[in-house]
């Protein structure tokens, strides 16, 4: 059931209000959506599984036992993963994955390097196709 004007007018004020009298907090409640929560569980659960994996490894040379306590890590994160996945659901991730495809990713992250460094390879290799040529046409 749609709103109003009246109520749509008078959550506008509110709106108003909230921005006037603290933006930080309607910057953090415009920005934060439902799957926010999921996505930064799956980011723990994976540095715990990374962390888990690296303990493991490193402390397979003292003792297999100690050695398990680092796989009993990787298995709660991957566990603590696979729920929030789950929590997260499709929609979730796909809402997620276009925020991280967004002018705010990873692009406007490493800006326009690699642009740069393809242009470079590209003139590297066009260079290098030109001297071939040459020197071919020099033996001929």
């Amino acid at each position: 059931m749609p709103l109003s004007e009246d109520e749509q007018r008078i959550l506008s004020e509110i709106e108003q209000q909230l921005y006037e009298s603290d933006p930080a907090l309607a910057r953090e409640v415009s920005s934060t959506t439902v799957y926010t929560h999921a996505f930064r569980n799956l980011k723990w659960a994976t540095l715990a599984f990374a962390c888990g994996a690296a303990f493991m490894v490193l402390t397979l040379q003292m003792h297999y036992l100690v050695a398990f306590v680092g796989f009993l890590i990787m298995l709660g994160s991957a566990f603590f993963f696979e729920r929030n996945l789950r929590r997260l659901g499709r929609v979730g991730l796909e809402q997620m994955t276009q925020t991280v495809r967004g002018t705010s990713g990873v692009r406007e992250y490493f800006g326009s390097t690699g642009d740069r460094m393809r242009d470079k390879f590209r003139r590297d290799y066009e260079g290098d196709d030109s001297t071939d040529v040459e020197a071919d046409e020099d033996t001929d």
